[in-house]
């Protein structure tokens, strides 16, 4: 890394780093929905989903790499999540488990009774117009963006 000047800019490098690739909506959906059973990609499986989406073989193995490493920081989370829930006193997880879900609609209900969906997984945040899956670039905030080095 080169140190930053007083002025706050960096001097001009010779290597310039890749920009960040902007992945579509449709992009987005079918990676996740090959991530959801397979979590490493053999070269014939990547090249064959790299060309069905139009993207590089460069751009579905970071994707791969990055995805599985939200999965592991959300599973580390999680695990922290149910260590500090160990630690309460009963009395408190009683009024916890009690406590109304938030925004808890039909919609909630009807994926809870169908099991698993992509929703209830996180994978999507819910959205207020509906369950769908698709979400528009509005709907994506700085931090859900996936960083692409090549």
């Amino acid at each position: 890394r080169e140190p930053i000047s007083s002025f706050g800019h960096r001097p001009t490098s010779k290597k310039r780093r890749k920009s960040r690739t902007a992945f579509t909506n449709h992009q987005i959906f079918e990676l996740e929905k090959r991530f959801l059973y397979q979590k490493y990609l053999s070269p014939a499986d990547r090249d064959h989903i790299a060309q069905q989406l139009g993207l590089s073989n460069a751009q579905v193995i970071t994707w791969f790499q990055n995805r599985r490493a939200k999965l592991k920081r959300d599973l580390e989370e999680m695990k922290a999540d149910v260590e500090s829930l160990k630690k309460l006193p009963p009395h408190t997880l009683e009024k916890l488990v009690s406590m109304p879900e938030v925004g808890g609609g039909e919609e909630d209900e009807e994926a809870v009774g169908r099991g698993c969906s992509p929703t209830s997984q996180g994978l999507y945040p819910q959205s207020p117009r509906g369950s769908s899956m698709e979400r528009t670039t509005d709907e994506f905030s700085e931090e859900e963006e996936i960083e692409v080095d090549v």
